[in-house]
């Protein structure tokens, strides 16, 4: 669960449609409905893959929240996930794990959402459980006292960011007085007052289905889904709800924030109050901000001219108000007040002048284009709907596509001069500072007695355990066509009709610290920061207008991307090729480029979370180890645009470059639109070495980084193992990680460091195969009086996988996790294009992944318990721990 402060808050009450239980289709894709009990039902069909992504939005949040308790809603949301009258935490656990695992929550200021992406087939699983949760929840003090230990690690973590900290400050200064005025997350103090009574009359009086809107967006019948969602949710009473907060927004006042960060470069941040996402404005509001935030802009220039690191501008509304930001980076030692300088000027010349008109009609085809590239995803679509009527207040969509296409540029001037306004801009500066070198750590004092609680088997509700009884491979609908070039290039098609885009993947298998030639260490970082000045056949500024000419987005450089309508395919792929074959690398950009490199990296050669990453490579790797090659500021001083361009000529090659299409495209068009582009690229000499070798396994040791502007210690065990990517020991390893570590509520070690006693907010583990290395890894964040606490308990649960085996519950839930995640992984472009991608780039089946399921329906539980007794060393960690000087 997240507690997002994406800066929204909630629609006042209804949103227009009648309230009749009749269904009214809108096209042939989208089926609307309103309960009699007020419940706001859309469901979209969407075929992209076999797999349904719901979203209920309650039109609550921080906003409703009794004053002095600005956590509540974020409470709740975690409470949510502690069991109702009819499902038990333990089977609501089990129920979200088996569901494959992709859900989640998030509080904002006046919405709460609950998500769930799962294959299709489990839908009415997906609906009896959150009608469930609607209905009433199981709340005592004894629960709650166990989430807040949780929920109070994830206060510490946020408040360890100096960004959110400003963050505070901000919407304190712009909203003072209004409910905006403190964001969701709350306060360890008022957590600590908060009472499980308090708690369930929040959810009493705030949770009812006349206060949410259900989205169900995937491969489902609308049909039946309706009257399934009628079945469940139709005889839930609805409420009186109280009365809704005011908004009295006092005049913005001017302020300054000046602040420490652990981060390599510097910030500053000149924050401004916007029309929100009900305002009539608030559509002039987008395209200011995307026209301000152009890369053929004022602020973005900075980065190209050497004024800043980077530049930009972007803006996070809320309902009933927003904040627009300009952001300029600086390097560490770097004079901030130059670039405050130049922000100030940019802006108020915006001011003067007024906005480029070409810029303002190249924003709002960026924004609609972006509406379409959201069908690409079901959750994404799921997402826009949710926003459209839970936040922004309208139809549909379609209707802010509408609304912008409307925006003339004298409404976007009228708004710059109306809001960019210096008397009215919160300032904030934040400086970099050291906080201290790795130091050998003393270790996280003796063995404790830590017994786990017992795995009790879980038994679920009929209609649950029916929807899991059966394990079976699931339907890939991959079906991707793969081509070689005579180049070498490999090119991979997946055709989709679900939008009228196409999204290229592409990468180039490269390794750095094998190719770059000694002293020459940051050549690669200052060649990427060359990929942004153009071509040989276009500048910077006309390259970009290129690319706005036909609403794509594009990156070029070991990993390259294209997104770009369906209607535009080939002219997009022709500016993507001439960008990734033909950059211009001039020497004025370079001497800028080298100059940014040079200073991000003397910051980060300081920062914390660089020192505690180097200081666990050294611990596992051998002395003189490729992989703990890094820049210096030295080495790229050193630089000269002849090694950038050595380094380009020897690294980028078609035979060692993978290319994924995937969207409305036929691959025999797509064949020829790529050969056209890329098929003059040409490849010399033998292919280069890419792959790490071998190491031994890593001795036992601990270390600690102090961050004096953290209030969290974040920690990370981690050890070489001897499994490759390519052992057939990797499933058993990866069925038993999900036992141990996946499937959130119901793993092991979420159970035993969050659930059960709340020394941490979350638990990753992860394995990082390799060809010839690979590492296994636990990471958490937790107070440093927990730290000890926390990793004995994982050494312990590890042990216990390699002692006896997992239970045939345990190993069942982890099989239908893993297997699950089959559909759910291509139910968006984006997981489609990585997985092909990354399959093809470690030359691995296209269809690896039901190669996998068929080996993790036949794995057994003595198979995963022999796998970790054979690989896993729970005492040999290496401990790295950044975070407050220890005590």
């Amino acid at each position: 669960m997240k507690t997002q402060v994406k800066y929204v808050t909630a629609l006042a009450l209804a949103l227009g449609m009648a309230a009749t239980a009749a269904a009214k289709v809108n096209d042939a894709d989208v089926t609307r409905a309103t309960l009699d009990n007020g419940l706001q039902v859309v469901i979209v069909h969407d075929a992209l893959a076999p797999v349904v992504a719901t979203e209920v939005n309650y039109l609550v949040g921080s906003d409703e929240v009794p004053d002095g308790f600005p956590g509540t809603a974020h409470a709740l949301e975690h409470m949510m996930f502690r069991g109702s009258p009819g499902l038990s935490k333990d089977q609501l656990a089990a129920i979200v794990a088996n569901l494959g695992g992709a859900f989640n929550a998030d509080t904002t200021q006046g919405v709460t959402q609950y998500h769930f992406v799962a294959p299709a087939q489990d839908l009415n699983v997906v609906l009896r459980t959150e009608a469930l949760r609607m209905r009433g929840l199981d709340i005592d003090d004894a629960q709650w006292a166990k989430e807040r230990g949780a929920i109070e690690q994830e206060v510490s973590r946020d408040l360890s960011s100096p960004d959110f900290k400003f963050y505070t400050q901000l919407v304190a200064q712009l909203f003072d007085g209004t409910p905006y005025e403190h964001t969701p997350l709350g306060t360890r103090d008022s957590f600590d007052k908060t009472t499980g009574a308090m708690l369930r009359a929040f959810h009493n009086a705030w949770y009812a289905p006349n206060n949410a809107i259900l989205v169900v967006v995937g491969d489902v019948d609308p049909v039946t889904t309706l009257a399934e969602v009628k079945a469940q949710f139709g005889d839930i009473p609805r409420k009186d709800l109280p009365a809704r907060p005011n908004f009295n927004f006092k005049p913005a006042q001017a302020k300054t924030v000046e602040l420490p960060t652990d981060s390599p470069y510097g910030s500053v941040y000149l924050g401004y109050r916007m029309p929100g996402m009900q305002d009539q404005d608030y559509a002039a509001s987008l395209v200011l901000n995307e026209a301000l935030g152009s890369q053929r802009a004022g602020l973005f220039g900075m980065g190209m001219d050497g004024t800043a690191l980077f530049g930009g501008f972007f803006g996070d509304p809320l309902p009933h108000a927003g904040v627009g930001m300009a952001v300029g980076i600086f390097p560490r030692g770097g004079d901030a007040q130059t670039v405050l300088a130049k922000m100030q000027a940019v802006l108020a010349e915006t001011v003067a002048n007024g906005v480029d008109p070409a810029l303002i009609e190249a924003a709002k085809r960026k924004i609609v284009a972006g509406l379409e590239l959201k069908k690409n995803s079901m959750e994404g679509l799921a997402d826009t709907w949710s926003e459209a009527l839970a936040f922004q207040q309208v139809e549909s969509p379609d209707a802010m596509k509408q609304a912008i296409e409307a925006v003339t540029p004298d409404a976007v001037n009228a708004l710059a001069k109306r809001t960019l306004d210096p008397s009215l801009a919160t300032t904030a500066i934040l400086t970099p500072e050291s906080s201290g070198k790795p130091i050998s750590g003393k270790g996280f004092g003796g063995a404790e007695s830590l017994a786990s609680s017992p795995d009790k088997p879980v038994v679920l509700p009929e209609w649950a355990a029916q929807a899991f009884e059966k394990l079976a491979l699931p339907r890939s609908t991959l079906r991707p066509v793969s081509y070689v070039l005579p180049n070498g290039l490999r090119l991979i098609v997946q055709p989709e009709t679900t939008s009228d885009t196409v999204q290229v993947y592409g990468r180039v298998h490269t390794n750095e610290d094998l190719q770059t030639a000694q002293g020459e260490e940051g050549v690669s970082d200052v060649l990427d920061g060359l990929f942004t000045f153009g071509t040989t056949n276009l500048d910077r500024l006309a390259f970009q207008q290129a690319l706005d000419d036909i609403s794509a987005q594009e990156s070029a450089g070991t990993n390259f991307s294209l997104s770009v309508s369906s209607a535009h395919f080939t002219e997009g792929m022709k500016l993507l090729a001439d960008n990734e074959l033909h950059p211009a690398l001039p020497q004025q950009a370079f001497s800028v480029v080298q100059q940014q490199i040079a200073g991000i990296t003397a910051g980060q050669v300081q920062s914390p979370a660089f020192l505690a990453r180097l200081g666990l490579y050294k611990a596992l790797l051998p002395e003189g180890d490729a992989q703990l090659r890094h820049p210096t500021p030295q080495s790229v001083t050193s630089l000269n645009l002849s090694d950038v361009k050595s380094y380009y000529a020897q690294t980028f090659r078609p035979d060692m470059t993978t290319l994924v299409v995937v969207g409305k495209v036929d691959p025999a068009q797509a064949k020829r639109v790529v050969e056209a582009a890329f098929g003059g690229w040409k490849a010399s000499g033998v292919k280069p070495a890419v792959e790490y070798g071998e190491v031994p396994p890593n001795k036992p040791a601990q270390l600690h980084v102090p961050d004096s502007s953290s209030v969290q210690d974040s920690v990370k065990l981690a050890q070489t193992i001897s499994v490759t990517r390519d052992d057939l020991a990797r499933y058993a390893l990866n069925l038993g990680n999900e036992v141990l570590g996946g499937g959130f509520y119901a793993s092991r070690l979420y159970r035993d460091l969050r659930d059960q006693r709340g020394l941490v907010y979350t638990v990753d583990t992860r394995f990082n195969l390799g060809k010839h290395r690979s590492t296994y890894a636990v990471s958490f964040g937790s107070d440093p009086d927990k730290v000890a606490a926390a990793s004995a308990l994982v050494v312990q649960d590890l042990k216990q996988m390699q002692q006896e085996p997992v239970s045939e519950e345990d190993l069942k839930r982890a099989k239908g996790i893993l297997l699950r995640q089959i559909p759910l992984a291509e139910a968006s472009f984006d997981e489609i294009g990585e997985q092909l991608l990354t399959l093809s780039i470690e030359d691995r089946p296209l269809d690896a992944m039901t190669i996998a399921g068929q080996h993790y329906l036949q794995l057994s539980a003595a198979e995963v318990q022999q796998a970790y007794a054979n690989y896993i060393r729970p005492d040999g960690f290496v401990t790295a721990v950044k975070g407050p000087e220890p005590k």
